[in-house]
C-alpha cells in the first residue's frame, strides 16, 4: 500500500515537474503573444480612425465609412490573435477552433435569420447613394430625420423629437419617401368660397396672395388654381405652388403661412369661406288646439 502511494505521489510530482519545465520554457513566447495581444488592439484602434477619415473622404454615406473602419479594426485584431496563437505554437488548435466555429455558425445562422437578414440589409442601406445620415425621410408610418444607419437598426428622430428605431429588413422591404433628395417642394391647400362669391375674382386674388406671400413664386401665373367641385356649402377649390425645401416641416410651415394670407385676403375683400350649412324642413303642421289638448291629458293622468 505504502508502495503504491509513493509510485502515484512520484508519478504526480513528475508531472508537475514536467508542466512547471514546459511553462518556464514557452514563458518568454507567452510574453511575446500577450505583448502582440495588446499591440494589436492599439495598432486596430489607430486603424480604424484612420480608416474612417481616408473613406470619409471619398464616399459621402457616414454609416458607410464607420462600417469600413470597424471592418479593418476587427481584421487587424484577428490578424494579431493569429500571430500570438502561432507564437505559442497552437495554430492546429486554430484551426480545429475555426472548423468547430463553423459548423456552429451555420446552426446559429438558422436560428438568427432575422438577426442576419437584418445585417445584410443594414449593409445595403450603408452603400445606399440615395438614403444618408440627416436626410428627412417618410417610411412605414414614420417621417422624421435620419440619425444613424447601423447593422442592426435604422434610427429616425420624429419631429415631436421622439426617437423611432426600426429593423433595417423593414427599411429595406418597404417604400421610403426621402424629402432630402430634391430642393422644391409642391404644397397643396384645398379650401372653398360660397355660392354668392364671384369665382374669376377669388381665383385671381388667391394666385396673386400665393405670388406675394412666397419669395419661391415668382409671379401669379406659376401658382396652380383649380375648382374641383360644388359642395354641400361651398364652391371648393385646389391650390398648388412650388417652394424651396428639403423637410416636410419646411413644407408645413409654407402651408401655414399660406392659409393665414388667403383668410386675411378674402376677409379684406368681403369673400365668404362657409361654414357647413344644413336645412331642417318641417313639412307638417301641429295645431295649437292639439297642442293644449296633450298637455291637459297630461296634467290629467297625473
Amino acid at each position: 500500500m505504502d508502495t503504491a502511494f509513493s509510485e502515484a505521489f512520484n508519478g504526480l510530482v513528475t508531472k508537475l515537474e514536467g508542466w512547471f519545465a514546459t511553462i518556464i520554457h514557452y514563458l518568454p513566447n507567452l510574453a511575446l503573444a500577450i505583448l502582440v495581444s495588446v499591440a494589436a488592439y492599439f495598432v486596430a484602434k489607430y486603424v480604424n480612425n484612420f480608416t474612417y477619415k481616408i473613406v470619409s473622404k471619398r464616399v459621402k454615406q457616414d454609416s458607410v465609412s464607420k462600417m469600413m473602419s470597424r471592418i479593418a479594426a476587427v481584421v487587424v485584431v484577428l490578424i494579431g490573435l493569429y500571430i500570438s496563437l502561432g507564437i505559442l505554437n497552437l495554430s492546429k488548435t486554430l484551426t480545429s477552433l475555426l472548423a468547430t466555429a463553423g459548423v456552429a455558425g451555420l446552426a446559429i445562422g438558422l436560428a438568427l435569420q432575422n438577426t442576419l437578414s437584418n445585417t445584410v440589409a443594414g449593409i445595403s442601406l450603408s452603400f445606399r447613394e440615395k438614403i444618408q445620415i440627416g436626410n428627412w425621410v417618410e417610411t412605414n408610418g414614420h417621417s422624421g430625420e435620419v440619425m444613424d444607419i447601423n447593422l442592426k437598426e435604422f434610427v429616425i428622430k420624429e419631429a415631436d423629437n421622439n426617437i423611432v428605431i426600426l429593423p433595417n429588413k423593414m427599411i429595406l422591404e418597404n417604400p421610403l419617401k426621402n424629402y432630402s433628395l430634391t430642393t422644391r417642394m409642391r404644397v397643396a391647400l384645398n379650401c372653398g368660397v360660397g355660392y354668392e362669391s364671384d369665382l374669376e375674382e377669388v381665383k385671381r386674388l388667391t394666385k396673386q396672395t400665393i405670388a406675394e406671400t412666397f419669395d419661391q413664386v415668382e409671379s401669379a401665373d406659376d401658382v396652380e388654381f383649380y375648382y374641383e367641385e360644388f359642395g354641400g356649402s361651398s364652391i371648393n377649390y385646389l391650390c398648388r405652388f412650388w417652394i424651396d425645401s428639403e423637410s416636410l416641416l419646411e413644407k408645413y410651415r409654407a402651408k401655414t403661412s399660406a392659409i393665414i394670407a388667403i383668410k386675411k385676403a378674402y376677409d379684406k375683400a368681403g369673400i365668404n369661406i362657409p361654414f357647413p350649412i344644413r336645412t331642417l324642413q318641417f313639412d307638417n303642421k301641429l295645431s295649437v288646439e292639439g297642442e293644449q289638448v296633450a298637455k291637459q291629458n297630461e296634467f290629467s293622468n297625473n
